[in-house]
């Protein structure tokens, strides 16, 4: 095995233990939150404060990613879809995954603290907290795990508004509300997909002790209609104009109308349908706001 075709391997198992990729695209509504805090343009703050919030967030959000892989290395081997990472498969040491998530932990609140201030870099320590030591140990007890686990994943647009307001104001909150409301579709998609494999870990994620039901199809519409109301907050405290409002109920329509197939079929195309959605609505609602900003 040649240096680079070995250094490569490890760069891809880094960043798998850090789930960059799903980290990229959490951390991107952090930047939004930051940029539609009102008096703060692009063109003002400029490309390099602009990725020390990404970097910083990344850097946060993948030791919250890797401190979950540590403490689910064991049940990650018993899962099909996650018995290939890095740690279950050997790949890569439990002494390397802590150093990995201290160091980056370590940096990406450093990051926010000295380059923002303490309010966004505290809500970043209480995002890693949360995901990492009580999200992760509570998917063995109970569904609420679900509740528990949408906190930190709604918490990056409000830690982007406290970065450049550096206060928790209506803005930050009606941004955090909307991506609150929309993890529990997405993420009963997921377990619905996955619920085989969850159960042979012992995760209890879907909200009926039964598995994949019409009661959890109905939960995940509710939340999505209630996104439709929340989307709209931004625009009535006049953060953004008309154009985006329009944009982001129809996403919601969109999202709505995919969780009520899922209860109609109760099926598993139906569920990786409301998942491909779930990505779909998130990106599109936080373009049209970036775009739209008053």
């Amino acid at each position: 095995m040649s240096t680079s075709y070995a250094l490569a391997s490890r760069v891809r198992d880094y960043f798998q233990l850090m789930k960059f990729t799903l980290t990229f695209m959490v951390v991107f509504s952090s930047v939004v939150g930051y940029l539609l805090v009102p008096g703060i343009t692009f063109n003002e703050v400029g490309w390099v404060k602009v990725l020390l919030l990404f970097t910083g967030g990344v850097l946060v959000s993948g030791a919250a990613s890797t401190i979950n892989q540590i403490l689910e290395r064991d049940t990650d081997k018993l899962m099909a879809r996650t018995a290939t990472r890095p740690l279950p498969a050997g790949r890569i040491t439990v002494g390397e995954a802590i150093a990995v998530a201290v160091i980056s932990g370590g940096l990406g609140l450093f990051i926010m603290a000295y380059n923002f201030n303490w309010l966004s870099a505290s809500l970043s320590f209480a995002s890693l907290l949360l995901y990492g030591f009580v999200y992760t140990p509570w998917k063995k007890w109970n569904s609420l795990a679900v509740l528990v686990g949408a906190i930190p994943g709604a918490l990056p647009p409000l830690i982007g508004w406290a970065a450049g307001a550096n206060e928790l104001s209506e803005g930050g909150l009606a941004l955090f509300a909307i991506q609150f409301l929309w993890q529990f579709p997405h993420f009963w998609a997921i377990a619905w997909i996955a619920h085989t494999d969850y159960a042979r870990a012992g995760f209890k994620l879907l909200p009926s002790d039964k598995g994949p039901s019409k009661m959890t199809a109905l939960q995940a519409a509710m939340y999505a209609l209630l996104l439709i109301p929340a989307g709209l907050a931004p625009f009535i405290l006049q953060l953004t104009g008309v154009v985006s409002a329009i944009i982001v109920v129809g996403a919601g329509i969109f999202y709505l109308y995919k969780a009520i197939v899922l209860y109609r079929k109760c099926d598993v195309p139906s569920a990786r349908q409301l998942m491909f959605s779930s990505y779909i609505y998130l990106t599109i609602v936080m373009l049209a706001l970036l775009a739209d900003k008053s």
